[in-house]
């Protein structure tokens, strides 16, 4: 009871702010002296600190209390085709420390190392150590399988679904008493357009992430949905269009990554005739008016929209993110999506371009590992021990 009476009161400093004893036990129910009491273990164990008196209403001063943010901290992870991010935060989620650096990586062990010690320097730079940080989250391409320790359908990293790698890669990154989750980049990039972007409060909601690859995160009443094998949203499986008998089998990339991803995009204009040597050149053209780039502009807004028009017929999402390098050229690609979709489905959802652009991911990881880390803080500081054995 008395460590439910701290998570409680902690709780309430967390979700609503700093306040006084008084302000506490009107807020949770609790009596003032079993807020006190509370108060008193959590400030013992540097999870709540007092920030000075307040002089509203009569009589004496009363001490105000905050969460404390330096109780933990926690580290997020994006491992992209082309660069590395890494953020560094505390339990407020404010950020301490951040980094970015392209992947040059052109092995999986060579990415392991990288990433652990990019991770090191982090929090290294934050003036941390490494038994400071409580939980890491990685975002990678790839549904993560821990059973068997491998990455499953990640073409676009070398080597990154050999059978270990997630073990080897959790194992770099593991300090004493920390916790470290290794998640779809999609489905972080939907957590974080959900806590802190375009989707805030939607409870159904689809984040369709187009780039070098193609991938999308599901959210079901606010809650991340990953299907019964963690593969739900691995859309680049997606059929389309017939498959030549010499593709047969092969699933490296998946037909609808082969049609939208970047590379199509870019092939596309090259046979309409553009000098384009991506699809961010592409996207520039038709912003000038190119009347061959705004057709394959056009070409790849259809295909997104079957996509939509496939996830819309089984879920029914109130909105639509786009994200990625593809998908953040949401002024160009909705209009034409809107109009196929008009011809396809009998309810078109809204879509909007992601706010969070390529942070996305990142912002998706750190408030993923605080979900854990304000957990695991109470452990950590032997809370619960001392309650326990009060």
């Amino acid at each position: 009871m008395r460590a439910l009476n701290q998570r409680v009161v902690l709780e309430r400093l967390r979700g609503q702010g700093e306040a006084t004893r008084p302000q506490i036990a009107a807020a949770t129910g609790l009596s003032k002296p079993t807020v006190g009491q509370a108060l008193l273990d959590l400030e013992q164990h540097g999870l709540v600190r007092t920030t000075g008196h307040s002089l509203a209403g009569p009589g004496r001063a009363a001490v105000v209390y905050r969460a404390a943010p330096d109780a933990g901290h926690v580290v997020g992870v994006d491992i992209g085709r082309r660069a590395i991010r890494i953020a560094v935060a505390d339990l407020e989620g404010s950020i301490v420390a951040r980094l970015d650096e392209p992947n040059r990586c052109r092995s999986a062990s060579a990415l392991v190392r990288t990433v652990s010690e990019s991770v090191e320097r982090a929090v290294t730079s934050a003036g941390l150590t490494p038994g400071d940080v409580v939980s890491t989250v990685v975002g990678t391409p790839g549904v993560p399988d821990p059973a068997t320790g491998t990455v499953h359908r990640a073409p676009n990293l070398p080597g990154w679904e050999r059978r270990g790698l997630l073990h080897e890669l959790v194992a770099a990154l593991a300090t004493a008493g920390s916790d470290v989750v290794v998640e779809n980049d999609a489905n972080l990039c939907a957590v974080g357009e959900h806590a802190l972007g375009a989707a805030l409060g939607v409870d159904v909601l689809v984040c369709l992430t187009v780039g070098t690859g193609i991938g999308m995160g599901l959210l079901v009443e606010g809650r991340l949905f990953r299907g019964a094998h963690g593969a739900a949203g691995e859309i680049a499986d997606l059929p389309f269009g017939p498959v030549p008998p010499s593709e047969a089998g092969t699933r490296r990339p998946g037909p609808m990554e082969t049609a939208a991803a970047g590379q199509a995009v870019v092939e596309a204009a090259r046979s309409s005739g553009l000098p384009a040597r991506s699809a961010k050149d592409v996207f520039r053209l038709a912003r000038s008016g190119d009347s061959r780039a705004l057709r394959v502009v056009a070409e790849e807004a259809e295909k997104l929209a079957y996509v939509v028009a496939a996830v819309t017929a089984v879920l029914d999402p109130r909105l639509i993110v786009l994200g990625g390098g593809i998908g953040g050229n949401a002024d160009l690609l909705v209009p034409p999506m809107r109009r196929a979709l008009a011809a396809t489905v009998p309810v078109v959802p809204e879509i909007v371009a992601g706010q969070l652009g390529e942070d996305a991911v990142l912002a998706g990881a750190i408030a993923t590992a605080l979900g854990t880390a304000r957990e695991l803080v109470f452990d950590r500081r032997g809370l619960r021990r001392a309650a326990g054995g009060a």
